[in-house]
């Protein structure tokens, strides 16, 4: 019989819950446990860690929380770990790791994957006139951070060598799962279609218990989210899997749930660009075997282009925000003159000082629906919201002065303003920017107690070549005696964001309907409902195997991450927006 591996998902950013890898260990009966930790915000903030301590810049939480309870249950049970919690900084994560395995008595092979920082190379980029794959603009003058997304061979090569614990840097968040099954299958590295579903897995578990029910549109069907189970894969050499969890778990796995995680951030369907294979998940099918278990085949590949993506990060000054409530009749007018009047008076007091006006403001009234929804806001009187004012500034004196000016609002102005709970804290404005970079200019290398071994990885490949589209359904335009309901009725949907961009996909409920979701979901209509938040372009993509819509939404996110002043930085809630969105149904549609 064709042998199976199990692989288990922990962790789908820093920040997750303490309670997956325990889970998993104890009731997945794993072959190998993954973490994924490196969001691009994520890499920016373990760069400003290590910016003030050259001994931080990984995710700690890894070794101090999460190893610190399974490690002797890991190695008891022969199961393999692979994590890119060494951020920014590997070795000293290995390190910590090291000193926790000496303190357990327990013996642990730790391989460390570097190669990925790539700030050696940027004098030579920036004389080659390298810019933002976003727009072009040159790279700052001044970088915290340049990190190459590296893929799945170095994990690979550290599994061959025997390594227990593989600990990478920046890698792409599916590379975990597809350096395993790499080992375990001893797939080739020009196998395109393998390595298009082994990227697929991958790409299913690296946000955790987003693929098991969470943030699934149905949530109320989604049972016990207390005890959730985080996924498991169970993979064969062909490279067929199915998603599952631990028996007993709550949560929930059936092709809905999986297709939306399926579209998450992905972009372009057709051309998911990794740097082991360009994936294309058009074709891809779903099919329930029984309860909790989805079979998933379709994914194809070829060859990948002949760059690196690389993640930048740079300081841009200093921001704020602060936090009220506000209670009572006509309480978002009330807000809203709060926060003009907080902006006004201060404007006037770095004015008198002779300092710079704030670089951007923003003012968000939490509660009222006028962020989200813009114009779609539903019109009753709310009595209760949260205001939220938001600022830069090039100094950190003048944030501090902003922050001391927030809870006098609360005996100065509006009755029913409460809420202040100190002073808020200033942090700094990290931008990200991404370039690409030659593979040839990049060298991964594995690092085992004295040993380094170089990576071979293929360089000079030809670009990827531009996709045909794809045949798609026809659309089926609405007739005259036809009946308007929210598009949640017909669909399922999930957004996500890269840097300044929000991905949003949507998926037919039955497909029969998907005609009907195509003729009015045009480019144009999407960006006509949500244009008080998405001020660039809109581009669908069609995935017919699972009957669904990808869009891309540009300059949707206000910069994204800790640029965005913005309640919704990650662009979460914009699906939810697009879900109210009303479509015509035919008159009997129930």
């Amino acid at each position: 019989m064709d042998k199976t591996i199990r692989i288990g998902g922990a962790s789908g950013f820093w920040g997750d819950s303490c309670v997956g890898a325990p889970q998993l260990v104890a009731h997945g009966q794993l072959d190998y446990l993954v973490f994924d930790y490196l969001a691009e915000l994520t890499l920016a903030l373990l760069a400003t860690a290590r910016s003030r301590d050259p001994t931080l810049g990984y995710a700690t939480d890894f070794v101090q929380v999460t190893m610190k309870a399974i490690l002797a249950d890991v190695v008891g049970g022969g199961i393999r770990v692979i994590s890119n919690a060494g951020g920014v900084n590997p070795q000293a994560c290995a390190q910590a790791l090291r000193a926790l395995a000496t303190e357990q008595g327990v013996t642990l092979k730790i391989a460390v994957v570097t190669g990925d920082d790539v700030t050696a190379a940027l004098p030579q980029m920036r004389a080659q006139g390298v810019g933002d794959l976003d727009g072009g603009a040159p790279l700052p003058d001044r970088l915290l951070s340049a990190n190459a997304y590296l893929g799945a061979l170095p994990i690979r090569a550290a599994l061959d060598a025997g390594a227990q614990v593989v600990i990478t840097g920046r890698c792409v968040d599916s590379a975990v799962t597809l350096g395993a099954l790499l080992h375990a299958f001893d797939w080739r590295e020009d196998d395109w279609d393998r390595l298009a579903q082994g990227s697929l897995a991958g790409h299913l578990i690296e946000c955790g218990c987003q693929a098991t029910g969470g943030l699934h549109t149905d949530w109320q069907d989604v049972p016990d989210w207390a005890h959730i189970g985080y996924p498991v894969l169970e993979c064969q050499s062909d490279g067929g899997f199915v998603v599952t969890k631990p028996r007993g778990t709550g949560g929930l796995v059936n092709t809905a749930v999986v297709a939306e995680q399926l579209l998450y951030e992905i972009g372009d369907p057709r051309r998911y660009l990794l740097p082991d294979v360009t994936c294309d998940f058009t074709q891809v099918r779903l099919v329930q075997l029984g309860e909790h278990r989805v079979q998933v085949s379709g994914a194809r590949g070829i060859p990948p282009g002949p760059a690196y993506k690389v993640s930048a990060t740079w300081f841009d000054g200093h921001r704020c925000t602060g936090q009220l409530t506000v209670v009572g009749l006509d309480a978002a007018r009330k807000a809203q003159r709060t926060g003009e009047g907080i902006l006004a008076r201060t404007r006037e007091l770095l004015a008198r000082r002779r300092w710079l006006p704030y670089t951007r403001t923003h003012i968000e009234v939490l509660g009222s629906e006028i962020a989200n929804y813009g114009p779609h806001a539903r019109g009753q009187e709310v009595r209760e919201v949260v205001l939220q004012v938001s600022v830069t500034h090039p100094q950190k004196e003048a944030l501090e002065l902003f922050a001391r000016e927030i809870a006098p609002a609360g005996t100065s102005w509006s009755p029913g303003t409460t809420g202040a709970s100190g002073r808020p804290a200033v942090a700094p404005v990290v931008r990200g920017i991404s370039f690409l970079i030659d593979k040839g200019h990049v060298q991964p290398q594995v690092h085992l107690g004295t040993e380094v071994r170089a990576v071979a990885v293929r360089t000079g490949q030809a670009a990827v070549p531009p996709q045909q589209s794809i045949a798609a359904v026809d659309a089926v335009p609405p007739q005259p005696d036809w009946i308007e309901v929210p598009l949640v009725r017909l669909a399922w949907a999930r957004s996500g964001d890269k840097g300044d961009q929000s991905n949003i996909g949507v998926i037919a409920r039955s497909p029969e309907w998907l005609p009907w979701l195509r003729a009015q979901l045009t480019p144009a209509a999407v960006k006509s409902w949500l244009g008080h938040l998405v001020l660039g372009d809109v581009t669908r993509y069609d995935l017919p195997g699972i009957h669904a819509l990808n869009f891309v939404c540009m300059q949707a996110l206000d910069g994204g991450g800790l640029a965005s002043l913005r309640n919704d930085a990650l662009g979460k809630g914009m699906a939810q927006v697009l879900l109210a969105m009303p479509v015509r149904v035919p008159s009997g549609f129930s």
